[in-house]
């Protein structure tokens, strides 16, 4: 049974997720993929460099879409817990290293996942996510956004029921973001992402 669990995770890229199984195979799924490549990278810039200074100058990683999104969490687990990093300088480095193409511009097909799917099977990454948003609003709330405003760009749609917004996390995660084409660029800005746009227009 543990085996062909095991398997199932890397048989069917992007398997279906419209049932309670599907869901939880796609997210193992997709975090099973992001954590092997960092570990990968981790690895091979670890051949030439001492140190996570330089990382951001010699690692980049684009985040195609938000299937790949968890890495955000993932690189601030790596930065902080294992390597001992202050909060600031990892997510300082992790934007850094991050970019987001966003290929969907409908916001119904935007990828959420639920809270309670990610306090199941990975409840580090969940604390982390709170706690990137929770810096996110309050630099909002300091700029002077109101309530509405937060519930637009936080990273957490309350619900009910309580999901993980992953476009708002590849954004506020990465240091640029852009669509497939200049026309998708500028819908993002004109439409899907208008709110960060105005406060990141760079």
């Amino acid at each position: 049974e543990d085996k062909t669990a095991s398997e199932n995770i890397s048989k069917v890229l992007y398997p279906m997720d419209h049932s309670p199984q599907g869901k939880e195979l796609r997210l193992r799924q997709q975090y099973f993929f992001v954590a092997c490549s960092i570990s990968d990278i981790l690895r091979r810039y670890s051949y030439n460099h001492r140190g996570l200074e330089q990382f951001a100058d010699k690692v980049a990683i684009q985040l195609n879409d938000t299937h790949p999104a968890i890495a955000i969490p993932e690189l601030m687990r790596i930065f902080v817990d294992e390597h001992g990093m202050e909060w600031d300088a990892a997510f300082e480095l992790t934007r850094r290293t991050c970019a987001y193409t966003n290929h969907t511009i409908l916001t119904e097909a935007l990828e959420k996942w639920p809270v309670s799917l990610f306090e199941q099977l990975l409840p580090r990454h969940l604390e982390i996510i709170y706690e990137i948003n929770a810096r996110f609003l309050a630099g909002l709330r300091q700029d002077g956004a109101d309530d509405e405003l937060c519930r637009r760009m936080s990273i957490v749609d309350e619900g009910p029921p309580r999901h993980i917004r992953m476009a708002n996390l590849a954004v506020v995660g990465s240091h640029s973001v852009n669509g497939v084409a200049a026309l998708h660029t500028r819908l993002l800005k004109e439409d899907l992402f208008v709110d960060f746009h105005a406060r990141w227009p760079e």
